[in-house]
């Protein structure tokens, strides 16, 4: 003993020998000695020294939320392993085995090494790593006793001992081993998933005082509550953290944005855009630097000369810059956590195939009637442990998917609207509005789509390989046979695919001309009704929806026969396979019947959702390139636009050197052709201007000389090809008004803030001098009253006014005004040109463009433009001679057509998007947002737009086909129960193959079976014709099956055909023929929306979902028949269960449909806003506004995804109960089925297909529920449509027969005390006008904004009804008349010059009435002849409203317009606002003309061009105040008309 040493000491309590004490292989394997020395004793014990050290760490007392769940896992699978552990030592001191010493030693270090483990992992939780995973070096300590669990295992399952259950202890210490293994994983899970956010983060909205996330003792608002973060594990399984929200739903509480929880902190808007933009950069930095031009600004800083910009672009730090490919961005921002749960998805995969298999057990067990009980009680148990794990992660992996999805979309959305804000006008200019619009919709929609299709793209070919192999065993090579058939069917199913593909594609084409066309309808409403083309624009969309709808049919019935197609493979493959296996000589039993019926029903899964899945793969493919196209556009470079070296002279506010500017791009030929808009468009050349810090510069020049693109020059928006331009502070931005006022949806006061704080006194002083003031004492609400889109409830008057009032309240130092006085009259025009630009902006730098040269003196410089050059710059008595030279020489050459800036830009974004609502607030208050459930009569409304004999139909053969299903199983089981009785006579029931009954396999998802002996067949004589019967009968059967399924898919298509078609048509038809007022009080989105996304839904949604709700309905009908049929105790489970399905069902349905209402509700704000930028880009970004407007497309962002998220989670709330639901369903049936077996009291035929259905309940009862809530979703778009058929105001649609077809000859007009008021509530726009007009006779009307002077033009073509009074035309009482007659026999030229996309020939004359010569003639009467030929003659395109002509151009072909309507009475409403002074003169002379002997009734702003009237109607506030010829009032001191009239009078 002396020498006693460690080797001694080792080999003692190894029991091994002392020459070799520590061997490490023994028995093929490392030996058990290394393993708990090596691999178990020194890793503890190294675990539980360090781990010691992190005990002493500080305390944090701020931390008041609950720990994350990761730390929570931990700690318990601390805690547990070292329960674990001690249970192992406890066993080991009973058993007493020859290594009792070894496993006591290296247990208790286990058991130390945990323990402190457990308190470090306490005290950690309270320091500041308890928002992150916690030091690195813990993990590393756990990792290494990986080995040590693993090596114990095999050693274990080596042992025979200890897989004994005869040797209960030897097994407990496997399971104990087992568990162990298992709590490891968990830990290591805990680990790898946190579910922690930022350090420094807080959980508390208000969070000043620190206070919980909940308060124990007060209820709080749920707006106020951050989503999931801060719960705890148990929450975040079961979403117990969504209660509290689901209450408030079910007490009718949700009813705004702001009621919802805030998004988690990962999912924050910020947070993410954050992430983003840090990929992007990552990914720019890592890739060539190839287009220099496209990447600035780099940390400007380094390349400026100590220039103020630097601080200008670090306020934007969110610039997504360089050629960056976004798929790469994508991949490196949500790529590795979206791989992640990929493994989650494979670990689902495989248990999926678990339940199954245990089900076959279960019903091997059953047919072998002395089995012992314990094997049927673990078959129950197993069948419910795996399928509450697979349920569980399903979810996990579902709500994590959609979490990856919501983030990608907040990127992309921010990432589109920001580069949006940036790129340059004339690389957009290759973009329609709808486009851009489309891709932060549709195309971000489809990108987001990805996410969920990803997986099931290589999952989908897994679950094929598996259940290609389960068939290989079962029926060896003959299932080549069957398989062919359903390989040939996918090149059948692809070609089908591409055929729906192309329709699709073609539809949707025609559906975009539809909207589009829709779009131009509402927007030229007015236009329509004034000259009543109702009919021709109705046929049109008509012709439109007629060829969408042929394409949206050949859709819906080629889906029909896919449906049909997948329906009747399952037969035609297993007879193949039938024949096959036959014929290479095998005997068919039934067992191999089954199995292979079964397996081949899991085959057509894959193969029929994989086209479609490939599909949506493939469409965000083309999305991403549309979106990665958008990225490549060229940003706006004003480092490089602007000089940046000052001139000598300091008082220079604007320098132009031999600048050359154009609206193209210096593209590559292939972009040249993207732009076709800006052909031919005008280019700015060789211009030099030097302006002087405030002084006022006139531009001046006539129509389409280039006066408004010179503005957009100096603003940046046009690409400088030559020359210098320096502009002084230029980061501080310009003042601009743009000559088509752009105009926000919101109230008055915000319009004029444009996002400065409210200052009262320059507030009002901007409000006097824009002569607003009368304005807002007359609108109902003052200063806070919204204006519509593009403020469509203001006057063309007003709009200007206000969109000057927002640039003067800016208060920057250089002012660009593009003809702000053009839409206004003379009074007014010399109000502003006093009050606002000589006094209020006095001191600042003005360009102002005017056609008013009566202006022009009061300027220091004058600039004289024409054809894109600047002819003659200088004060203004030297410029002003040339003015009317200029324009006689110009006569007759090329007129160039102009291309104005701020037109070119806005007309390019004119076309409203097709998607958006417009749910801000309007005067007729915000869209509605239904509540509650949808009524009955929406379901009537569907139903009798199907067609009640149809609809019948459909659900008759529903039920067909269903029952020939639930047929053919039963006669499967049926079929089984006859073969094992005639079997069971040559045999003892003990030596029957444990067969299963593979017919449990037809429903249930993941339908597996164990492998049957392919040698053993019945001993029955007659099993051939056995087989053959029943082969025969199940083959009838099926057949039938197809058939129905076939007629219910074609009825079911053509059903669907009819409703859109009449649900379209009443729509179209009640829109036209509504009142004006409904145009002017609703939003244009609005109505839109109604054509566009609502139609597409029950076009196109509606169908699909509606189709899978009623197979749910049957399908769960037919299945709870045959579960009740097969095993009737478990009606006894089932209807406890159904109560509380109801419940579940109906707590969720209240508040997930309001959480997809408001989801819809806060979706339209982002698109509407969308569309309000990119119309009024040139606005902002020349005032610098950009900023802001990110700032409120993340904060409109964050509402939606709010919405969206909680929608996502109320989804999973429900579907992790329905599979809980389930589950009981499904070990119900089982400890049934095993009771039974006992009681000697069950055929297992139909145990297996009770139980075969009930695996499917799950799959089944949430099905239902989303189909039911997205049908009734889908539903709401009827709703709403429905709402616009019935409920509109409509305009009066008599017809006077016995009127002469030559009425009314004279033209004698006469008012008799007319009142009129638009709205009630509102002052009378008209208050008891008197007044007659002689035949032929030639009215001007004047009178301030406001007075009633467009209302006259309006009551007399009734576009408003009157309140009292009556209008008489040639003695007859317009009212008498139809609303057709009256505005077909009366001509006018309405105030917004309003084209239609379309030629010139369908402008001027849309039903096609008139003969070329003349429409060339009154071209040529218009001066528009030349302007005409050069774009190609009749047949040249106008462009998107009118957008290739310029704002005075457009006018003209609006005279034009007027000229061939041959009627006795015109109204003229400023038809040459927009027009300079010599055009201006031809027009009136050629009015004269050609109306002499009619009678024409002219607005006029200016006064010159009504002073040869034979009489003049002045108005003021609705009433007439005077009526006379123009001499007789000028000569009366006291006239008002003489006031006006000034020096131009007399």
């Amino acid at each position: 003993m002396n020498d006693f040493g460690p080797t001694d000491l080792i080999a003692g309590l190894c029991h091994t020998d002392e020459e070799d004490p520590l061997p490490l292989w023994q028995n093929e394997c490392i030996s058990p000695c290394f393993n708990q020395l090596i691999l178990g004793v020194l890793p503890h014990a190294g675990m539980a020294i360090f781990s010691a050290c992190y005990l002493s760490m500080s305390r944090c007392s701020h931390l008041q939320t609950s720990p994350p769940c990761g730390w929570t896992l931990r700690l318990v699978s601390a805690l547990l392993a070292a329960l674990l552990y001690t249970a192992d030592v406890i066993l080991v001191s009973v058993l007493q085995q020859g290594d009792m010493y070894l496993d006591i030693l290296a247990g208790s270090c286990a058991i130390l090494a945990w323990l402190v483990h457990f308190s470090v992992i306490t005290v950690l939780q309270r320091t500041v790593f308890k928002r992150t995973r916690g030091p690195t070096l813990l993990l590393l300590l756990v990792l290494l006793l990986l080995p040590n669990l693993v090596i114990n295992l095999i050693i274990y399952s080596n042992n025979k001992q200890y897989l004994n259950p005869a040797e209960p202890l030897k097994l407990a210490r496997f399971v104990l081993a087992s568990v162990r293994t298992f709590l490891f994983l968990i830990y290591l899970l805990a680990f790898a998933f946190p579910c922690i956010s930022d350090a420094g983060y807080t959980l508390y909205i208000n969070d000043v005082d620190g206070s919980p996330l909940i308060p124990e003792n007060t209820h709080l608002e749920t707006g106020e509550i951050v989503a999931e973060d801060g719960s705890d594990c148990l929450s975040r399984l079961f979403y117990l953290w969504l209660t509290p929200l689901l209450r408030r739903g079910q007490r009718w509480e949700l009813d705004r944005p702001a009621d919802v929880y805030h998004l988690p902190q990962k999912l924050r808007t910020s947070v993410i855009c954050r992430y983003f933009h840090q990929c992007w950069e990552a990914c720019w930095q890592g890739s060539p630097v190839t287009y220099q031009e496209d990447q600035w600004p780099t940390p400007v800083s380094t390349n400026l000369p100590s220039g103020s910009w630097s601080l200008h672009n670090q306020d934007q730090p969110l610039e997504l810059e360089g050629d960056v490919r976004l798929l790469k961005v994508l991949h490196k921002a949500f790529g590795k956590w979206y791989y992640i749960l990929g493994l989650l998805k494979v670990t689902v995969n495989i248990l999926s195939f678990a339940g199954p298999l245990l089900l076959s057990s279960l019903v091997n067990f059953m047919e072998d009637k002395g089995a012992p009980v314990s094997r049927g009680v673990w078959c129950a148990l197993g069948l419910f442990a795996t399928t509450l794990l697979c349920s569980v992660l399903r979810n996990i992996f579902v709500f994590e998917v959609s979490k990856v999805a919501l983030s990608a979309r907040a990127a992309l959305v921010t990432a589109i609207y920001n580069k949006a804000l940036r790129v340059s006008s004339c690389s957009l200019a290759g973009f329609t509005l709808g486009e851009v619009v489309n891709l932060m919709s549709t195309d971000t929609d489809r990108v987001v789509n990805f996410f969920q299709s990803f997986h099931e793209l290589w999952s989908l070919p897994f679950q094929l390989a598996v259940t290609l192999y389960l068939l290989y065993l079962q029926v060896g090579v003959a299932f080549l046979g069957g398989l062919s058939v359903a390989l040939l069917l996918v090149p059948f199913n692809k070609f089908l695919a591409s055929c729906i593909l192309s329709n699709n594609k073609k539809m949707l084409m025609w559906k975009d001309n539809r909207v589009k066309l829709m779009t131009e309808i509402l927007f030229g409403i007015r236009v329509i009704k004034f000259y009543s083309w109702e009919p021709h624009f109705t046929q049109k969309v008509a012709d439109c929806r007629k060829e969408e709808l042929s394409h949206l049919k050949a859709v819906k019935y080629l889906d029909a026969l896919c449906v049909y197609t997948w329906a009747a493979l399952p037969v035609v493959i297993s007879i193949l396979t039938f024949v096959t296996y036959v014929l290479l000589g095998h005997q068919l039993t039934a067992a191999k019947v089954f199995t292979t019926l079964a397996l081949v029903g899991m085959l057509i899964i894959p193969l029929n959702a994989f086209p479609w899945v490939l599909n949506g793969v493939l469409e965000a493919k083309v999305s991403l390139e549309r979106i990665q196209r958008f990225f490549k556009l060229t940003n706006q470079n004003l480092q490089a636009y602007y000089a940046l070296v000052s001139p000598e002279d300091s008082q220079t506010s604007v320098l132009l050197s031999q600048g050359s500017f154009s609206w193209q791009e210096p593209s590559s030929p292939n972009e040249e052709e993207e732009s076709g808009g800006a052909k031919g468009s005008l280019q700015l050349h060789s211009l030099n201007l030097n302006i002087t810090k405030g002084s006022l510069v006139v531009v001046v020049g006539k129509v389409g000389c280039g006066k408004s693109s010179l503005l957009a020059a100096l603003t940046g928006e046009l690409n400088r090809l030559t020359g210098v331009l320096y502009v002084a502070d230029r980061e501080v931005g310009f003042g601009l008004a743009s000559q088509e006022p752009w105009i926000q949806h919101a109230s008055v006061r915000d319009n004029i803030l444009f996002g400065r704080d409210y200052d009262a006194a320059f507030y009002q002083a901007v409000i006097k001098a824009c002569a607003l003031s009368d304005d807002l004492n007359v609108l109902p609400n003052g200063d806070k009253t919204e204006v519509g889109e593009n403020g469509v409830t203001l006057s063309g008057g007003q709009k200007a006014r206000l969109a000057l009032a927002r640039a003067v309240y800016m208060d920057k130092d250089i002012y660009l005004l593009d003809d702000p006085l053009a839409a206004v009259d003379a009074d007014v025009a010399e109000h502003l040109m006093k009050k606002c630009i000589m006094e209020l902006l006095r001191g600042k730098t003005r360009i102002l463009c005017t056609h008013r040269i009566e202006f022009v003196d009061k300027a220091d410089v004058v600039v004289l433009m024409d054809n894109g050059a600047i002819v003659k710059t200088g004060t203004p008595a030297e410029v002003l001679p040339l003015v009317d030279a200029v324009q006689k020489k110009q006569k007759n050459n090329r007129n160039t057509k102009e291309k104005d800036g701020v037109e070119q830009v806005e007309g390019e974004m004119s076309s409203l998007p097709e998607l958006h609502v417009d749910n801000d607030p309007d005067l007729s208050g915000a869209e509605q947002k239904q509540v509650g459930r949808l009524a009955w009569r929406v379901y009537q409304t569907y139903w009798a737009a199907v067609g009640g004999v149809l609809a019948s139909c459909v659900l008759v053969s529903l039920l067909l086909m269903q029952a020939s299903k639930n047929v053919s199983d039963w006669w499967l089981s049926y079929w089984i129960s006859e073969l094992k009785h005639n079997g069971s006579t040559g045999n003892n029931d003990s030596s029957l193959p444990a067969f299963s009954s593979p017919h449990l396999l037809l429903f249930s998802p993941g339908r597996l079976i164990s492998s049957v002996p392919s040698d053993y067949t019945f001993l029955s004589n007659d099993i051939d014709a056995d087989v053959k019967f029943y082969l025969t009968v199940y083959g009838s059967i099926a057949v039938a099956n197809t058939v129905f399924t076939a007629l219910r898919a074609f009825l079911f298509a053509y059903g669907v055909m009819c409703a859109a078609s009449a649900i379209h048509n009443r729509l179209l038809n009640q829109v036209f023929k509504t009142t004006m007022a409904f145009f002017d009080t609703t939003p244009l989105g609005r109505i839109l929306n109604r054509f566009s996304s609502d139609l597409y839904s029950v076009d196109d949604s509606l169908p699909f979902v509606l189709n899978i709700l009623l197979a749910n309905i049957f399908g769960l009908l037919g299945m709870l028949v045959v579960i009740s049929y097969g095993l009737p105790w478990v009606l006894v489970a089932l209807l406890p269960l159904g109560l509380l399905y109801y419940r579940t069902q109906h707590f969720y349905r209240h508040t997930s449909r309001e959480l997809k209402r408001l989801s819809s509700l806060t979706l339209s704000p982002i698109y509407s806003h969308f569309s309000e930028t990119l119309t009024g880009l040139g606005t902002i970004r020349a005032s610098g506004n950009s900023a802001r407007f990110e700032e409120e497309n993340a904060r409109r962002l964050e509402q939606n995804q709010r919405c969206l998220f909680l929608s996502y989670a109320a989804g999973q709330w429900l579907d992790i109960r329905l599979q809980l639901i389930g589950i009981a369903v499904v070990t119900g049936l089982g400890v049934i089925a095993v009771v039974q077996h006992q009681l000697n009291s069950v055929d297992p035929g139909l145990v297996g297909l009770s139980l075969s259905y009930a695996l499917s309940i799950t799959q089944l009862l949430s099905g239902l529920i989303f189909s039911f809530t997205q049908t009734e979703m889908q539903l709401v778009s009827v709703e709403r449509t429905e709402e616009y058929s019935t409920g509109l105001p409509i305009e009066p649609q008599h017809q006077n027969t016995e009127l002469s077809p030559s009425w009314p000859e004279h033209g004698c007009l006469e008012f008799r005390n007319v009142a009129l008021t638009y709205r009630d509530g509102l002052p009378n726009a008209l208050d008891g006008v008197s007044l007659m007009v002689r035949p032929g006779e030639k009215i001007g009307i004047v009178g301030r904004t406001g007075s009633g002077k467009s209302t006259i033009f309006l009551a007399l073509f009734r576009m408003v009804e009157l309140s009292q009074g009556q209008i008489l035309l040639d003695q007859l009482d317009i009212t008498t008349v139809g609303l057709v007659q009256l505005r077909s026999r009366l001509a006018i030229i309405p105030q917004d010059p309003f084209l239609f996309s379309g030629t010139v020939r369908e402008n001027l004359d849309p039903c096609g009435r008139h003969l070329e010569l003349e429409l060339l003639d009154v071209l040529e009467q218009c001066h528009l002849s030349t302007v005409v030929s050069r774009m190609g003659g009749l047949d040249a395109e106008v462009g998107e409203r009118g957008r290739f002509f310029s704002a005075g151009q457009k006018q003209l072909l609006c005279l034009a317009r007027a000229l061939l309507t041959q009627a006795k009475v015109l109204c003229i409403d400023e038809a040459t606002a927009s027009v300079d002074h010599k055009t201006d003169k031809l027009l009136q002379q050629t009015i004269r003309e050609k109306f002499q002997d009619k009678t024409v009734l002219t607005i006029a702003h200016r006064i010159n061009t009504i002073m040869d009237c034979d009489r003049v109607l002045v108005m003021h506030a609705g009433k007439v105040v005077e009526f006379d010829s123009p001499v007789s009032l000028c000569q009366a001191d006291n006239s008002i008309f003489h006031r006006l009239a000034g020096d131009q009078g007399q």
